[in-house]
């Protein structure tokens, strides 16, 4: 499996983007997908993520209400709307597929990985 995230970028504060990440190789359309995010000073945590069908999804609570994530599997794509965006947003974000079921948020659990894409938020 390969994921390649894209998307990411420079916004204000305030501002939104989409990140998406497309799958390629294993049936990506099976298993539950996920969105990671990271900064220098802090170690990867999880964000959301759905499940391989889309009709369940994860947010972690302190994003709820501005994050979302969706999939179309049409396309071998999962979606990270992120609104509202605030400077501690600022991270390097990752896609990732779990093989195992029930969205979870355990780092551990996720087996394929794509590279990071920066998002900065300026204040």
């Amino acid at each position: 499996v390969q994921l390649q995230a894209s998307g990411g970028g420079l916004v204000q504060t305030g501002g939104s983007l989409r990140l998406s990440c497309v799958a390629s190789g294993r049936t990506s359309s099976s298993f539950t997908m996920g969105w990671f995010r990271q900064t220098p000073v802090k170690e990867r945590e999880f964000v959301a993520a759905t499940s391989a069908s889309g009709s369940r999804t994860n947010v972690i609570d302190s994003l709820k209400g501005r994050f979302a994530i969706s999939r179309d599997n049409s396309k071998n794509t999962v979606y990270l709307q992120m609104n509202s965006l605030k400077p501690e947003d600022t991270a390097v974000y990752f896609c990732a597929l779990s093989l195992a079921g029930n969205l979870p948020s355990n780092i551990n659990r996720y087996n394929y990985w794509g590279r990071g894409t920066q998002v900065t938020v300026s204040s």
